[in-house]
């Protein structure tokens, strides 16, 4: 019988949109105002230091990846080079991460809905973007590269503009509420370090949530047309990506008002654009973040049936999730993933607001755990399989120094995210999933390994 294989439907054009929606998140249209107010000026480099790590993180991904094409995801990679265990582990952490970011995004579509139809109940908006969402990504893979293409074409278009209007202000020499736009106000106001080191380093925890979901390249690898040509691509073209739409926005942002004069709680693209005297802006801003949202959650539908439909091959999750349709889409472990975001969406309303910011907080700390793993498969991989390595085009620079300047790094986000009180709570809580995954597995394996032990005593 031949294996069933998923399309290769996703064609160059949507995997690098869909590595630029993954490298934009929306925390730059909203989260950016907190950052640069924490930070100052500073924060540019805090972009840029992740920014370089995640590059090369992207890199180690894609050596693994383009080791071995028949691998669909890092789960599949992982297994060989750590086992079945740190398979199980891994997989499902990540199906988790894209979980909580869907129900994250799906409340943030009700509640960006309400600026424009304030009447609208909070939960509707979020129900029909799930069934929308659901029935094209049943479609075909296709549909769904489709899709992501377009939402990150908006948000491109959207950061483009500001960069283009933003830089006409400066050379013009527009003069805000806040004085004249220059480049001088990036140093001007208490240098680069205003808050000195400790907002620098407290910026971090926001900076490395805007990069969640970076990785997601790495799930498409196994429905990519011409995988050896278009992944090393979309990873190559990061380091482009995040100096133009991160650090480019943010010096024009910063240039036309100083950072002081930036208010926390709201879109510094808003404040811009109204500067201009574009008067619907909140209204755009408002569009972009919306379909930053949805991408988000298109994202998070995908890449959750993925990982169940990986786990389930391995045997690691229900054999029915790992049965391909007509289409060659998954589509049971796609209706698994849906309802589970569903219910999440509905506990949403039940539960307390502060809950809420756990689980996104443990998102993040499970996310790291995901990119850490990624990097030590790396290491196993370059140690036992050095003749892979030696025919392999795409490698990651400086191995084995960039590997441990990684993990350094990381280790480091999680001690600024033991430092800030909001996040702190989620590395107490976050050992507590590692632990439940580790006895499911344990008793998983101990129930296969008893019907073995039947059958061969049936023998």
């Amino acid at each position: 019988m031949q294996e069933e294989k998923l399309a290769r439907g996703l064609k160059n054009r949507h995997v690098q949109l869909i590595a630029i929606g993954g490298a934009i998140g929306t925390g730059l249209f909203l989260g950016a105002g907190k950052s640069i107010h924490l930070a100052g000026p500073s924060i540019l480099f805090a972009y840029l230091i992740t920014g370089v790590i995640l590059f090369l993180l992207m890199r180690a991904l894609g050596e693994l990846l383009l080791s071995n094409l028949s691998y669909h995801s890092f789960v599949d990679f992982v297994r060989d080079y750590l086992g079945n265990m740190a398979a199980f582990i891994t997989g499902w952490t990540y199906w988790f991460c894209w979980i909580s970011i869907a129900m994250a995004d799906l409340t943030a579509v009700g509640l960006y809905t309400q600026y424009w139809l304030p009447d609208v109940p909070q939960w509707m908006p979020g129900l029909i973007a799930l069934v929308i969402l659901l029935i094209m990504n049943l479609a075909t893979v296709k549909l769904f590269g489709e899709m992501e293409f377009w939402f990150a074409l908006i948000k491109v278009i959207a950061i483009l503009a500001l960069i283009v209007i933003g830089i006409f202000m400066i050379i013009k020499g527009f003069s805000t509420d806040s004085g004249a736009a220059s480049f001088t106000n990036l140093w001007s106001h208490d240098g680069m370090f205003p808050n000195g080191i400790n907002g620098f380093i407290l910026s971090f925890q926001m900076v490395v949530f805007a990069f969640v979901g970076i990785e997601l390249v790495g799930l498409t690898a196994g429905e990519t047309e011409d995988p050896e040509r278009v992944i090393p691509k979309a990873i190559n073209n990061i380091p482009i990506r995040i100096i133009i739409f991160y650090i480019g926005a943010l010096i024009v942002i910063m240039s036309i008002y100083p950072w002081n004069a930036i208010v926390p709680t709201e879109s510094p693209f808003v404040q811009v654009f109204v500067a201009v005297g574009i008067a619907a802006a909140a209204g755009i801003v408002n569009f972009v973040v919306l379909t930053s949202a949805a991408s988000a959650c298109n994202s998070a539908i995908f890449s959750t049936s993925r990982m169940v439909y990986s786990l389930a091959k391995d045997k690691n999750a229900p054999v029915p999730f790992a049965k391909l349709d007509a289409r060659k889409v998954p589509s049971n472990a796609l209706f698994f993933s849906t309802v589970v975001i569903l219910i999440s969406v509905v506990l949403n309303y039940v539960m307390p607001e502060g809950v809420f910011t756990l689980i996104t907080s443990i998102s993040t700390v499970c996310f790291i755990f995901i990119w850490a793993i990624t990097v030590i498969s790396h290491l196993k991989y370059r140690k036992t399989r050095p003749e892979l390595a030696k025919v392999n085009k795409f490698k990651l620079p400086l191995y084995p120094f960039s590997n441990y300047l990684i993990l350094t790094f990381l280790a480091f986000v999680l001690v600024v995210l033991a430092l800030a009180e909001d996040t702190r709570v989620a590395l107490f809580v976050t050992p507590v999933w590692f632990i439940m995954l580790i006895v499911v597995y344990k008793i998983r394996i101990s129930k296969v390994n008893h019907v073995k032990h039947d059958k061969v005593a049936e023998h």
